[in-house]
C-alpha cells in the first residue's frame, strides 16, 4: 500500500507545524504504522526558512521522548499541492492561505487539523508569545489530535 502523505502547516514553521510532524512521526513508529505514513511541516510565511523549530518546541517535543531539533523551517511550495495527499492547516487562517495559493482542483487535499483529526472545528493557538506551558499544552493537544488522526486512517485504510 503506497503511505499516506501529510503535510502540518503553521504560519512561521517554527513551533506548531514541526512539533505536529514529530509527534505524528513518532506515534506511527510506536504503532508500527511508519512505512505508511510519510509526513513533513512547512509554514505559510517565510520568515523562518531554514531556522530549525522554536526552542521550546524542541525542549517540550524531548521532554516526551521526541527529537526534533534536525527538522528546518521552509515555506509552502506550489508543488507541495501534488506531493502531499492531505495538507493540514493549525488554525483557519492558515487553512485560508492555503486555499488561497492552491492550484486549481487541489483545495480538497486541505483542511484544519483539528476539524479533521477530530471532528472539532477548532484551531491549535499559537503559542509563539507564550510562556512554557503554553508549549506543554500545545504538545497535548497535537498528541491526541495526531492520535485521533492515526485512528482515522487507519479506518480509512481498512
Amino acid at each position: 500500500m503506497k503511505p499516506v502523505r501529510i503535510l502540518f502547516v503553521c504560519l512561521g514553521n517554527i513551533c506548531r507545524s514541526p512539533l505536529a510532524e514529530g509527534v505524528l512521526r513518532a506515534l506511527a513508529t510506536r504503532q508500527g504504522l511508519a512505512s505508511q505514513i510519510l509526513v513533513d511541516s512547512a509554514g505559510t510565511g517565510g520568515w523562518h526558512v531554514g531556522d530549525p523549530p522554536d526552542r521550546r518546541s524542541i525542549a517540550v517535543a524531548r521532554r516526551h521522548g521526541i527529537d526534533i531539533s534536525g527538522l528546518r523551517g521552509r515555506k509552502v511550495a506550489k508543488a507541495d499541492f501534488d506531493s502531499f495527499d492531505l495538507i493540514l492547516g493549525m488554525d483557519s487562517e492558515n487553512v485560508k492561505t492555503l486555499r488561497q495559493i492552491a492550484p486549481a482542483g487541489l483545495d480538497g487535499k486541505i483542511a484544519l487539523f483539528l476539524a479533521y483529526a477530530e471532528d472539532r472545528d477548532r484551531d491549535v493557538p499559537d503559542p509563539y508569545y507564550d510562556g512554557e506551558e503554553a508549549f506543554e499544552r500545545l504538545y497535548q493537544m497535537l498528541e491526541a489530535g495526531c492520535s485521533s488522526l492515526l485512528a482515522r486512517l487507519d479506518e480509512r485504510a481498512s
